[in-house]
């Protein structure tokens, strides 16, 4: 799983210059245990570690770009 979440930073940190690589991380660790949880939560199956990692990708590909406008509760 360290391999899929050093990607995901090093391509939020791509995509958004503006976040520290502490603040990247923390964006994916947040972004990936919400999708889990949520995902849990609906009642659906669990389907493995690449499923939360493409949802993840998806949010960077999306999003990255505005994450350092959100203030976070940290």
């Amino acid at each position: 799983m360290n391999e899929y979440i050093e990607e995901l930073v090093e391509l939020l940190l791509s995509k958004n210059p503006n976040l520290t690589e502490e603040k990247a991380l923390w964006w994916i660790e947040m972004l990936w245990s919400d999708f889990e949880s949520s995902y849990a939560k609906a009642g659906y199956p669990y389907r493995g570690k690449e499923y939360a990692y493409d949802y993840v990708k998806q949010q960077i590909e999306r999003h990255g770009k505005m994450l350092h406008h959100v203030s976070s509760k940290k």
